[in-house]
């Protein structure tokens, strides 16, 4: 993802740890830098993975951390500048709640047509390593796999002006929620779509499709293999995933199907949803056929509506689908 504009501050505490103080970048970080391509790819890369919410900005008009951000890409103002402001504003949010030090990234990307901002409180660490003279000594290192503090702003969608998207991302850890909530309220940013409640809502329109279609054991497992697929790729990507792409990716054959049944049946998603990892995780969907008998059911059934008694060798199911139980009816 090529870098437009890059910099490096740096935040730390007081003696006493009263408050941050920002030591703060001259310049833009040199273009053309692998070091720093390298370490903004592996952000990225970490950013991805982490559960995040999922926001848009308040202040329609335009105060605070967009105020800024409009400023530098109207070239009112400096990459330099706008980011030692918003770094300082950072300095004082922090400092009322917890001490903490590190430097901030703030990296100004372009992939495709899609410009975006990732900001990023890195942490240093102790490491070692070998001197001229091939002697073991101290070296610091940053650690870009334990982020606590970051956001990405999709620029180009923000510019866009859509009511609907959801433009901001920040980290969301459910044992950093203090936290997490100091980094919206710094961005300006309200946080809109749930993305685990989401998650779970669109699997179960998902598993309630593929019951409606009745799709053979063979067909629903590829399509439960491209749903998530599709989702894992978007994560890495750090992309909402969009219905219509993923109704055309469950089934090519009918790219609308999927999106059409979930409109209809007015499951209230978002046409954008943010995928949540952890939920992903837990989705599968169990099938086998033996004996003239098909089953198939997802796994986060497993342990509620469906139970496995591994020593007896039964399943039970606790909750009879209704068009089920009336066949059962008609046959006594």
């Amino acid at each position: 993802m090529p870098l437009l504009q890059s910099i490096v501050h740096h935040l730390e505490p007081t003696l006493d740890g009263g408050r941050l103080t920002v030591s703060a970048a001259d310049a833009p970080h040199p273009q053309e830098n692998a070091a720093m391509d390298t370490l903004v790819s592996e952000l990225n890369d970490t950013y991805n993975t982490k559960p995040k919410g999922w926001g848009r900005f308040t202040d329609a008009e335009g105060s605070g951390f967009s105020r800024e951000l409009r400023a530098y890409l109207a070239e009112e103002q400096g990459f330099a500048a706008i980011t030692q402001t918003l770094t300082e504003r950072l300095a004082v949010a922090l400092a009322k709640h917890l001490a903490v030090s590190g430097y901030v990234v703030f990296a100004h990307q372009q992939q495709g047509e899609t410009q975006t901002l990732l900001l990023a409180l890195v942490h240093q660490r102790e490491g070692i390593g070998i001197n001229a003279a091939h002697h073991a000594e101290p070296a610091a290192q940053l650690n870009t796999r334990q982020l606590t503090l970051a956001a990405r702003i999709n620029l180009t969608q923000w510019q866009q002006g859509d009511a609907q998207s959801q433009y901001v991302s920040f980290l969301k850890d459910r044992g950093a929620k203090k936290l997490s909530e100091v980094v919206a309220e710094w961005l300006g940013v309200e946080e809109g779509v749930d993305a685990p409640t989401e998650t779970r809502t669109l699997l179960k329109a998902f598993s309630d499709y593929v019951e409606k279609e009745d799709f053979d054991d063979e067909s629903s497992r590829e399509k439960t293999d491209a749903l998530v697929g599709y989702a894992n790729d978007q994560l890495r990507r750090g992309e909402p995933m969009t219905l219509d792409e993923l109704s055309a990716v469950v089934d090519e054959k009918q790219p609308k199907a999927f999106y059409e049944y979930i409109r209809q049946a007015d499951y209230g998603l978002a046409p954008e949803i943010p995928p949540d990892k952890r939920t992903l995780n837990q989705f599968r969907r169990f099938t086998g056929r033996a004996g003239g008998v098909s089953i198939s059911f997802d796994s986060h059934l497993l342990g509620s509506s469906v139970e496995y008694d591994e020593n007896a060798d039964r399943l039970i199911i606790k909750q009879v689908p209704k068009q089920l139980k009336e066949q059962l009816k008609r046959h006594d």
